[in-house]
């Protein structure tokens, strides 16, 4: 039963986990499971025509398992309203190519809950890189947004409460662009939630087939 890493900048193969690694329009093709989307942080109003046309011509390949990353980041300069009309577009190819979507938020999280009872998306919606204390994660996952937890749990106490706290069917876990394997996650997921690998690795495998394999 392989490890899922479900949102990774590495591309470094390993046989015993899946990974599905982050790509942007402007990426060189991977022929492995990717997600691609419009960062934040990356948006170009003089090119955003160009990529919103490769942005959907890499939604097509077969192994484009999800939109993202994308999202709304209140950290940054970028017009405010101009990151989320493009994180609504995404939202609609989402819908179209039936992928899920890969968030990126900062300080954006009621932002997101509005959007999604705007939407009503039929796609899973998950936030990578979730680092907050469970005050801010019971309105996400009460609103079926999925949380994807990565190197934060190794360190932090507060996010190790919200992990240890939020229903067992509401998370994934990833490495983003942290230089650690994905195994230093769930080994330190399994102490939290005092559950076995084999129970932990055999439930995300099940639900990384059931939300991106479809």
């Amino acid at each position: 039963m392989p490890f899922i890493n479900i949102h990774t900048h590495h591309k470094e193969k390993d046989e015993n986990t899946v990974s599905i690694v982050n790509q942007y329009p402007k990426s060189r093709f991977y022929e492995g499971y990717h997600s691609v989307g419009i960062h934040p942080w990356y948006i170009d109003e003089t090119k955003l025509n160009d990529d919103f046309k490769r942005l959907e011509q890499m939604l097509l390949n077969s192994n484009c398992l999800a939109v993202g990353e994308c999202g709304i980041d209140r950290n940054i300069r970028t017009n405010l309203d101009l990151q989320i009309e493009i994180f609504k577009h995404q939202i609609v190819l989402s819908e179209k190519y039936q992928k899920p979507v890969v968030i990126h938020c900062v300080r954006a999280y009621d932002d997101i809950i509005r959007l999604k009872k705007e939407w009503k998306p039929t796609q899973p919606w998950i936030i990578h890189g979730f680092n907050k204390k469970i005050e801010v994660a019971q309105p996400l996952v009460k609103n079926k947004i999925f949380l994807s937890f990565g190197k934060a749990l190794l360190s932090n106490s507060a996010v190790g409460n919200t992990f240890a706290n939020i229903p067992f069917d509401a998370f994934f876990l990833e490495t983003d662009d942290a230089e650690i394997m994905i195994e230093e996650v769930y080994t330190k997921a399994i102490e939290l939630r005092s559950i076995t690998m084999d129970d932990l690795k055999n439930h995300l495998c099940n639900q990384f087939k059931t939300l991106f394999l479809k």
